[in-house]
């Protein structure tokens, strides 16, 4: 277990969920991943709930900001100036949907939304650097960009972030792979195709480590959400696409590396 203390700008760093119920989201994903919910004591903070894995923050549960967000989880990546990132985002044709704010003493930050309709946030680190753990069983292990218009996806955040988009054969799809300046996997990007009901807009996926793709799945269920995506091999491992009882939609993945350090361990 190795605890993250910073972030290099660019990096997906935190998850959040924007709940109708806070308290009963922390309560099924608790039951879910195992995770401690840390309500923040601050009145300003809203009732703001970390989820913690041995005590340390893996993501975070909040009330919606308003009756008309939808219930989802939001990425947010890490920035070395929030007001410079959102003047970026603006300049390469995105959309500043909440303009740079302080958030107490923790950080700043901006909801964005880039040129094909997907909505992130940027998080410019002061107490709170994101999560403590990430890649563990449990954890954040990735985010990923479902996109309508791969290359117009390629130049925005090539724009904001300077990534540059790694297009690779994967079965029978092309997968994207977002990468730092310095060669480091970031994030992925996939082209939603006709298995997307147009109504579905353009979106960032989370995905959360986990010990067993299908009993995750079938708790899920057990605690009333929904399986949208059954368990299913994929290079990187084992993985399904699940509903909450609220209808945010994230993933879960078994990483087939994961698994091979605990054989090596055993």
């Amino acid at each position: 277990m190795v605890e993250r203390t910073s972030y290099a700008p660019g990096t997906p760093s935190w998850v959040d969920l924007g709940s109708p119920d806070p308290v009963a989201a922390a309560a099924f994903y608790s039951s879910l991943f195992g995770w401690t919910a840390s309500v923040a004591p601050m009145p300003e903070a809203g009732g703001y709930t970390m989820m913690e894995v041995n005590g340390l923050p893996v993501a975070g549960v909040g009330a919606k900001m308003n009756p008309d967000q939808p219930t989802v989880w939001t990425t947010y990546v890490s920035v070395a100036n929030a007001d410079a990132s959102a003047k970026l985002a603006a300049d390469a044709g995105g959309t500043v949907r909440m303009p740079p704010m302080d958030i107490l003493d923790v950080g700043r930050m901006a909801v964005l939304m880039d040129t094909g309709g997907a909505v992130f946030a940027i998080w410019q680190p002061w107490a709170h650097a994101g999560a403590r753990l990430v890649n563990e069983p449990n954890t954040l292990c990735w985010n990923e960009l479902a996109t309508r218009d791969i290359e117009a996806a390629k130049a925005f955040y090539g724009s904001v972030f300077a990534w540059t988009g790694d297009t690779i054969p994967m079965d029978e799809m092309a997968y994207t792979e977002w990468k730092l300046a310095d060669g480091s996997s970031i994030g992925g990007m996939m082209e939603m195709g006709d298995e997307y009901p147009p109504q579905v807009p353009p979106h960032w996926m989370v995905y959360f480590a986990v010990d067993d793709a299908d009993a995750t799945a079938a708790r899920c269920t057990a605690l009333g959400g929904t399986v949208m995506v059954p368990p299913t091999d994929i290079p990187p491992g084992r993985f399904a696409v699940l509903i909450d009882p609220d209808g945010a939609t994230f993933a879960v993945l078994k990483l087939a590396k994961l698994a091979e350090q605990a054989d090596e361990a055993g």
